[in-house]
Formats: C-alpha cells, sequence, structure tokens
C-alpha cells in the first residue's frame, strides 16, 4: 500500500503513517530527502522525523529507505542518534539502501545558492535538488561508492568539474568543498554501513511472503517533478507511482493508494496558491493548526480546500480512498468554503490548468458550508462528530467519488476515526 500526500505536502502523512504502521511490517520511504518532515505524537511524545520513516517507533517494525532517496549523511546519523537516545533501538530495523544518491557539501551550497536568485522556489536549502541534478547527469554518488574509499574520490572529482563554474560562481570554492567531503566520508562511512543493504531485494523477499509492506512518499502530488505546479515543485516523483522506480517494485505489486488531504490546504514556499485565505483567518488556524514546517518552521500559507487540484491528484496517484486530517482545526469557523473551479478570462474552468501563466492568474470558484463547534479532538466515534462536520466530509467525498476512511481530529495516532470499516487494511 502507499500512502501518498494529496495536496501540497504537509498533510499530516506522517500520523496517518504512524497509524497504520501497527498494522503493517515493513514501512518503506522511496523519494526526496530530510528536507521533508514527518511528525508524530508516539506514546505522548512528540518526534520529528525526516529521513527515517514513522514506523520504527514500534518495536517489530522494519523501517527501509529506498535508492529513490538523496541521503545526507550528517543528518541521518543525527536522527538515528535523536531515536537511540530515546530508547529506540534501530538494530536490524532500519536499512538505507546501497543505490541511494550521497547529498554532498557543494549540493548544499548550490541549494543555498539559488534560492538568493530573483525567482525562489522555496526549497529547505538542504541540497536535495543539486544532488537529484547530479543524479540525472550521472555524476552524482551512490552511497555503495561513498562507502568506498578507493572509489569516492574519484567520483567527488568528476561531480565537482562538472558543477566548478556553477561553484565559483556562487563564491565556493572546489579545494574546500573537496576537503571536506572526504573529511565527510571519513567521518560517516563506518557508521553508515551498518544500515546500507539491497533495499530492492528486501522488498521484493517481503512482498514474496505477503508481508505487509508500506510504502510512504514525502512532499505531496501537486509538488511531482513532472506532474505538479512546475516550477514551483520538489526535484522527485511524489505521485505514488514514484514508489516504483524508489523502491524497486512493479506496479502490479502495488495493491493499494491511500491518499492524505487536509480538511484545508496548506502550502511551503512561492508559488500559485489560488484558494490562499486573507491573512485574517489564515493566521487564526496557523496557530490553531499548528501550521509551521517540520523541517525548517516556516509558517505554512492556509488556504480553504481546492477540490479541483484535490480531483486531479486522485486521477494522477491512482488514489483509492482517503485520509482527511485537521477536520477538528476548523472548529468554531463561522463559514467553510470548498474551490470547485477557477474563473480566468471570463470562463470557469473545471480542470487544473497546465499553464503555469494561467493558474498564477485563476480566481477560486467557491462552494459555502455552515461552520460547526465543538472539541472533535475528545471525539472516537463518526456519529460524535458535529452534524455541519459530517456533512461537509460526506459532501467532499460525493464530490471527489473516492470514499474518506480516515478522519483525523488531533495529533494523537488514537484521534483516528476509522470510516470505512469494511476496507482489508483497516480493519
Amino acid at each position: 500500500m502507499v500512502i501518498v500526500g494529496a495536496q501540497w505536502g504537509d498533510e499530516g502523512k506522517g500520523k496517518i503513517v504512524h497509524f497504520l504502521s501497527e498494522r503493517a511490517q515493513d514501512i518503506v520511504r522511496y523519494q526526496g530527502g530530510n528536507n521533508a518532515g514527518h511528525t508524530v505524537i508516539h506514546k505522548k511524545e512528540k518526534f520529528a522525523l525526516h529521513l527515517i520513516p514513522a514506523g520504527v517507533l514500534f518495536p517489530t517494525k522494519r523501517g527501509i529507505i529506498g535508492n529513490g532517496v538523496v541521503v545526507e549523511p550528517r543528518g541521518f546519523l543525527e536522527e538515528v542518534n535523536f531515536l537511540k537516545s530515546k530508547g529506540i533501538s534501530l538494530k536490524g530495523r532500519l536499512f538505507l539502501s546501497l543505490g541511494a544518491h550521497v547529498v554532498l557539501p557543494h549540493h548544499l551550497l548550490l541549494d543555498a545558492a539559488h534560492e538568493s536568485e530573483s525567482r525562489p522556489i522555496g526549497t529547505t536549502k538542504k541540497g536535495i535538488g543539486p544532488c537529484y541534478t547530479d543524479k540525472a547527469a550521472r555524476c552524482g554518488v551512490q552511497l555503495v561508492d561513498y562507502l568506498n574509499k578507493d572509489m569516492f574520490p574519484s567520483l567527488l572529482d568528476q561531480a565537482l568539474k562538472r558543477n566548478a563554474p556553477e561553484i565559483e560562481y556562487c563564491g565556493g570554492s572546489v579545494e574546500t568543498l573537496r576537503k571536506q567531503s572526504l573529511e565527510g566520508q571519513r567521518e560517516f562511512a563506518e557508521q553508515l554501513k551498518a544500515f546500507c543493504a539491497d533495499t530492492v531485494d528486501l522488498v521484493q523477499t517481503s512482498l514474496q511472503k505477503k508481508r505487509w509492506v508500506l510504502f510512504e512518499g514525502a512532499q505531496g502530488i501537486a509538488l511531482d517533478l513532472d506532474l505538479g505546479t512546475y516550477p514551483f515543485v520538489t526535484s522527485s516523483n511524489t505521485v505514488a507511482g514514484g514508489a516504483c522506480a524508489g523502491a524497486g517494485v512493479g506496479p502490479t505489486q502495488i495493491e493499494d493508494v491511500m491518499g492524505v488531504t487536509k480538511a484545508y490546504v496548506t502550502r511551503i514556499g512561492t508559488g500559485p496558491f489560488p484558494t490562499e485565505m486573507p491573512t485574517s483567518v489564515g493566521d487564526e488556524l496557523r496557530e490553531k493548526g499548528q501550521e509551521y514546517g517540520a523541517t525548517t518552521g516556516r509558517p505554512r500559507r492556509i488556504g480553504w480546500l481546492d477540490l479541483v487540484q484535490l480531483k486531479r491528484g486522485i486521477r494522477m496517484g491512482g488514489i483509492k480512498h482517503l485520509a482527511m486530517t485537521k477536520l477538528d482545526t476548523l472548529s468554531d469557523v463561522d463559514s467553510l468554503k470548498v474551490c470547485v473551479g477557477y474563473q480566468y478570462k471570463g470562463k470557469t474552468l473545471k480542470e487544473y490548468p497546465l499553464s503555469f501563466a494561467v493558474f498564477e492568474t485563476v480566481e477560486p470558484v467557491y462552494r459555502e458550508f455552515p461552520g460547526f463547534s465543538g472539541d472533535l479532538g475528545v471525539m472516537r466515534k463518526w456519529t460524535q462528530i458535529p452534524l455541519n462536520a459530517r456533512k461537509y466530509v460526506e459532501w467532499v467525498e460525493k464530490y471527489l467519488e473516492t470514499p474518506i476512511s480516515l478522519v483525523s481530529v488531533g495529533r494523537e495516532r488514537e484521534a483516528t476515526i476509522v470510516r470505512d470499516a469494511a476496507s482489508r487494511w483497516l480493519n
């Protein structure tokens, strides 16, 4: 089963993965890097994870970081040590793909430099984009070669030679970056080696043994490199199909896809956002929902639920059912809105415009609903939820023609209402 963000990321995928991990056996991350963050509450304690799948918080589960992920060694090991400090043993339970590419110091330099340009994308400056750039240019370094002290220097020189003009333009020193990279390799390689494995073989063996494998993506479908709001996207394929290349599975081996959506929508960074709320409403919801990035702490932009974007995401992701998070955050909002179309030059668009020039100028067409009140966070049954909140969810479900199987009403995993009890994944 694949868990995918159905919007612009930050939908609460970490909580849903954590909720389902108790039923799964292997939890596999298939794309992105430590530019993403999953915040979960486990045994009443908050964990902000960036690379390591949240499923490892359960002592019998395996976490696997696939070949489609890019790994910054220091960040990965800091996360490992953080979990160890919390008494969570990862020995024999956490595996890192030998085929994953390594984020190196020159990637961090270039990412920061790109973000200082006139049209920044809004990255976390973690070096993710430049690392994927080297991967596509076939001058990247995979972990299997990073661990080889004889192989790594020549591959590093190849990457630095290719990037030298841009490094120098950005005020960096190739020699300094080379020294930093070699020092890092000597410091980190032995520690990383304990986790490295052929993760494709691990995943395939699990599937053959009929173990339940849960694939988790980072970011959201609207940030997909090929299918998102380009150029304001991430540098990898966030759609559910990305699990095939990013973890080494065939499309026929994926039995189910669950998309995660908020009851509203948020976006971090720059780029078009048609349903962005007025500051007065958005600021209130941001504080109530603690809408700040898990990796950077940046405030998220807040918008009304965009069903045009969401319907496209469902189609592209092959999403069979949805989990809706943050319904509790909308409590006490007088009137709720959902976007059902866009106005552009006097015409109503029912489909997502592919042109960036069009998308940044459209005006949303809204359907309004009465608000609701009450402390949803203490409610554990669908029948306890206020009537107007239920009507809101049920209308969205009907409009999207996709069942909303899970509804989250709080940050704790227990604050999750299972609506689709017939689903074999949720029983």
